[in-house]
């Protein structure tokens, strides 16, 4: 369930459009106004919006928005005013260039999060939102970035892979095709063409159900026998993708934790994060949260961040600012 606050009676596109053009003009932007709107709009509303001004003043609204905000706020409203798919073939274009900076499993989040904690739908959408912005293939820049032939081997499957988004789950193929994870586990082969496929291919409810016969069967939770493996790139990826399939709210608590523990914020994971579960499950990743660090996620983000920054981001866990 997400957690954005929705009026019961939502302006028109038109008159959304009108309160926006009116918070830009004169000295300084009505930050609030900003927040107000666009803070209480859903994805096709904000689509709306977006065609709706461009229509009427001939400026992208985005543009706009770049340059009325400044800093972390202006970056969680771009992320959040991006369509979906958008957003995150950006997200993932910009993590897989970090590779040629920094070399670690971090870069790989983005795109586990995607192939693993959203709809197929989402995935399809993303794979030709990529193809239209930066006229190469999602596999084509994995197979470009990624040095690691396993981990590219994985990736490549999780992207171009059409995972079924129903909820039948087949006990009997759960029990084979857990036994066949131990099997590649065992044998340290963690790229096996078994793990790929089934990681890839199969529905959520199918593999929560081969995770368990895994554990029932063998003692440990898989993704702890996968960690026993190693250390690289490829076992801790493996370790995201059992995550974002078992419990992507947990996943994203931990995201959100991690970039505000020790000094200084991650601003833009933790913006990410929010940004991309308001509409889905906040309220189970604050839940998480809790359960997880004993305090509220509201709490841990209100004493990390300021201003309209703060505000925004409060506004899409619901709040009343």
């Amino acid at each position: 369930m997400g957690s954005v606050r929705i009026p019961e009676v939502v302006p028109s596109p038109i008159q959304d459009s009108e309160r926006l053009n009116k918070a830009f003009q004169g000295w300084g932007t009505d930050e609030k106004a900003v927040v107000w709107v666009l803070g209480h709009r859903n994805a096709e509303q904000r689509k709306k919006i977006r065609e709706t001004y461009q229509q009427i003043y001939k400026e992208s609204l985005l543009d706009r928005l770049k340059s009325e905000l400044s800093g972390d706020f202006e970056y969680a409203v771009i992320q959040w005013m991006l369509d979906p798919a958008e957003r995150d073939a950006k997200l993932i274009r910009k993590s897989l260039e970090g590779l040629k900076k920094k070399k670690s499993a971090k870069e790989f989040e983005v795109l586990v999060e995607t192939t693993c904690s959203y709809s197929p739908h989402h995935l399809m959408a993303v794979r030709e939102c990529y193809c239209s912005l930066f006229d190469c293939s999602l596999e084509e820049d994995i197979f470009s970035n990624v040095s690691l032939p396993s981990l590219k081997k994985l990736l490549v499957g999780l992207v171009s892979s059409y995972r079924y988004d129903g909820e039948l789950v087949d006990e009997s193929m759960a029990k084979v095709e857990a036994s066949l994870l131990r099997d590649a586990i065992e044998n340290k082969q963690l790229d096996h063409d078994n793990m790929v496929l089934i990681l890839s291919t199969r529905n959520v409810s199918q593999l929560k159900a081969v995770f368990e016969c895994y554990y029932q069967n063998y003692g440990n939770p898989i993704d702890q026998d996968i960690k026993n493996c190693g250390t690289s790139d490829l076992e801790l990826t493996l370790e995201l993708v059992i995550q974002c399939i078992q419990a992507p709210e947990k996943h994203f608590a931990e995201v959100m934790h991690a970039s505000m523990a020790g000094f200084g914020t991650d601003e833009e994971s933790l913006s990410r994060a929010i940004v991309s579960r308001a509409e889905i499950d906040m309220m189970k990743v604050r839940g998480e949260f809790f359960n997880m660090y004993n305090t509220s996620l509201d709490n841990a983000v209100v004493d990390d961040t300021s201003g309209d920054y703060k505000d925004f981001l409060m506004t899409l866990f619901g709040a009343r600012i």
